[in-house]
């Protein structure tokens, strides 16, 4: 199997990278990870690079004089390293339209929550303050607006009578490291 080239953009702790990390060690994974992208020079999620031999760059978002300067050099390293899919994963820089369609590849999201419910931030709570019954997550193509690309793959679970945003969140994030890697895989079957 010729494996796609992968970069995973990451800010902070890297769990969804560590699970993808590890999926792609299966010979039948259909992708490898061959840059870490962070615009978090300190994220924990980094350590991974050391760890599985992978090239990071952990960038400074603040040292570039605006988002276009910015976004042109993460396309210039994708380029470099010819990456042909990118995976976000807890990346917290909203990608611009021109990012998007200068990117040759598809660019995936997870996002802690059933889209289209509970776009953007703070979904655990949102869920728990509208009294859901169900949470989850959504693996879906990246689009000009904010999680609103196709959907490629959901996975819910009931949420518990004393839940707290912090138990429900561990819950999902459980559920993003089986749906990222199968999401991957249905794409690239």
């Amino acid at each position: 199997m010729i494996k796609k080239n992968c970069a995973v953009f990451i800010s902070g702790r890297g769990s969804n990278l560590e699970s993808l990390i590890k999926e792609a060690d299966n010979d039948n994974f259909p992708i490898q990870i061959k840059l870490i992208i962070s615009d978090n020079i300190n994220a924990i999620g980094l350590k991974f690079s050391k760890t599985f031999n992978i090239d990071s760059y952990p960038i400074d978002y603040s040292s570039f004089k605006n988002k276009k300067e910015f976004e042109q050099n993460l396309l210039n390293k994708l380029r470099n390293k010819n990456i042909e899919l990118i995976c976000l994963a807890g990346f917290m820089q909203i990608l611009s339209s021109e990012f998007i369609t200068s990117f040759s590849g598809p660019i995936l999201n997870i996002h802690p929550s059933l889209l289209p419910k509970y776009k953007g931030l703070n979904t655990h709570q949102r869920a728990l303050d509208n009294n859901d019954k169900v949470a989850g997550c959504t693996v879906h193509f990246v689009s000009e607006e904010l999680d609103s690309g196709e959907i490629i793959l959901q996975k819910s679970l009931k949420i518990n009578e004393n839940e707290t945003a912090e138990t429900l969140m561990n819950r999902v994030l459980r559920l993003e490291h089986q749906a990222y890697p199968e999401a991957i895989k249905q794409i690239f079957s």
